[in-house]
């Protein structure tokens, strides 16, 4: 029987040195990303999407996708997206759309997505127009080369809502991450979104978040780790990586009143038709 589907997480060597030198000291093994993987596969965690944030986070994810999926591999299997986060929208999407068009050259189907890409009003790193504006280029590839899009949105729904409009919703599109609450659920939902919850879910103060995912019908809700960032309770504050994403996925089984079991097959189905990874 499949195990877990981690729809969303950073696992490149970039990120895995990114934690700050403190936790690095107390987590040294988690930079090893044999070690991460080697976890996961104990957790349960037989598949991954690794998703890419920018040229060289992307051109990574690729890498590992391709070096998981050669015979006699005995960790979790990969998969890559390629996009550039709202965080880097100033430096514009000539990189991202040029390594994309590359990489699904080979045709070796270890991309399955365009993203992660979106809106960030929280921080504002780029201006909101250069946001905007690599925001629905990106669409616009996802719509091109027929892949799946994963969304980052902070504090940004109604423009978010207003691209996405102008642009029209890819088919298969993922909300990654979700912070926002039952309304907005429904409004992704109603998109035709899928909605990725994270291990934001387990924290104490994030209440409309649970409400959310008790909301969200099951064949349209995915889970993620998101790591090296946002670890669940109890590892918050460390770390985070994909071996910790049964714990997303037993706080979600909590609020729907269900199974674990079914939570972790659900969601992994859903993933594999999301991202078309053929099971």
């Amino acid at each position: 029987m499949a195990g877990w589907f981690d729809s969303h997480c950073h696992v490149q060597e970039e990120y895995l040195g990114s934690s700050g030198a403190a936790e690095r000291a107390a987590e040294a093994d988690a930079a090893d990303l044999e070690a991460v993987l080697a976890r996961a596969a104990a957790a349960g965690v037989d598949r991954l999407v690794c998703v890419g944030t920018g040229a060289a986070t992307s051109a990574q994810a690729a890498a590992l996708a391709r070096a998981t999926s050669v015979p006699g591999n005995s960790g979790p299997r990969a998969w890559a997206t390629v996009g550039l986060h709202p965080h880097d929208a100033s430096e514009g999407t000539d990189a991202v759309a040029s390594l994309l068009a590359h990489e699904l050259s080979g045709g070796d189907g270890t991309v399955v997505a365009v993203g992660e890409c979106g809106l960030d009003y929280y921080y504002e790193h780029s201006p909101r127009d250069a946001q905007r504006a690599a925001f629905a280029a990106q669409i616009a590839l996802a719509h091109t080369y027929g892949l799946a899009l994963v969304i980052h949105a902070r504090d940004a729904w109604d423009d978010l809502f207003d691209v996405l409009g102008a642009e029209g919703v890819p088919e298969r599109t993922v909300l990654h991450c979700f912070t926002g609450g039952p309304d907005e659920a429904d409004r992704c939902v109603r998109a035709g979104m899928y909605v990725s919850f994270s291990g934001i879910i387990t924290f104490k103060n994030a209440s409309d978040v649970r409400a959310a995912a008790a909301r969200c019908p099951l064949d349209r809700l995915l889970v993620e780790t998101d790591s090296p960032f946002l670890a669940p309770v109890p590892h918050r504050g460390r770390p985070n990586e994909p071996s910790y994403l049964p714990l997303v996925g037993e706080t979600i089984a909590a609020v729907k009143e269900c199974a674990v079991e079914e939570i972790k097959e659900r969601t992994a189905f859903s993933t594999t038709m999301v991202f078309s990874t053929g099971g």
